[in-house]
């Protein structure tokens, strides 16, 4: 007599097996897409039976464990609960270090960071912050770089007070890049990024456009950004999005992420 399977389904109605997960919310690099409803987010949470995701607005959303329920790189992937006991991945900041969970602020160093305005200093607090507190660097805004010889010479850089300064737009043939060639003291480091102003170093993907807009030379950046997006007329109003959008490095251009590493490590290293 032939033996039969208890299992009478069809070969070709038969699912594929799919690979299961750990829904491990340490690793930040886990981003999966729920498929019935196509929410996206990092998973944050993993109790009995659900998975918390959150998305880059913050948005949270609980959602059951079900087989072949999310999407995983483009792939149908089952999440799982982690293991018990296994081992967890160290958490991240904002820039991507290793975190440092209960540690204190240090006390604030000599030496300091200035960057051109308010908008540059909320962008690096927002992603370099809980580094700075921990390094005890200070990051101060100016207002334009124009007068930045006297400033230099005001703030009295030496080997235990080094100073580090971020520039918008340093390319070649700028006034700001003739500016940042007559500071020649060897205790102070200019860097910069490319863009005409610091909201250009997020990535438009992030805010929710294909690319930052052409402004004519001549116009007020900022303002003709608005204009061309269809933003009210409140650059105010338009940094507060922008801003808003930003969770870590991964949303920032590459141009302005190596510039500020570059800085934190020139005013953190020891003297010589």
């Amino acid at each position: 007599m032939r033996s039969y399977s208890p299992d009478l389904t069809p070969p070709w109605k038969k699912s594929a097996p799919v690979p299961e997960v750990p829904a491990d919310p340490s690793d930040p690099d886990l981003v999966v897409e729920e498929v019935a409803t196509g929410f996206c987010g990092a998973v944050v949470a993993c109790e009995a039976g659900t998975v918390t995701l959150e998305d880059r607005f913050g948005k949270h959303r609980v959602f059951p464990l079900a087989p072949r329920g999310f999407l995983l790189e483009g792939r149908v992937v089952t999440l799982v609960r982690p293991a018990a006991g296994a081992a967890a991945r160290p958490a991240r900041t904002a820039s991507g270090s290793v975190a440092v969970p209960g540690a204190r602020a240090r006390v604030a160093r000599a030496g300091r960071i200035y960057v051109e305005g308010r908008h540059d200093a909320e962008l690096v607090e927002r992603v370099w912050g809980d580094d700075l507190r921990i390094e005890g660097v200070v990051v101060e805004y100016l207002a334009g770089i124009d007068d930045l010889p006297a400033i230099v010479a005001e703030f009295a850089p030496g080997p235990d007070a080094r100073l580090g300064v971020l520039v918008d737009h340093l390319v070649p043939g700028s006034k700001e890049s003739r500016i940042a060639a007559s500071v020649t003291d060897p205790h102070v480091l200019v860097a910069g990024h490319p863009y005409i102003d610091v909201w250009g170093a997020v990535k438009p993907s992030s805010v929710g456009i294909r690319a930052w807009p052409e402004v004519p030379r001549g116009q007020d950046w900022k303002t003709g950004v608005c204009r061309a997006l269809g933003w009210p007329p409140d650059t105010g109003a338009a940094w507060r999005h922008i801003l808003s959008r930003v969770h870590s490095y991964k949303d920032l251009e590459p141009e302005l992420l190596g510039r500020v590493e570059e800085l934190i490590d020139f005013v953190t290293a020891p003297p010589e």
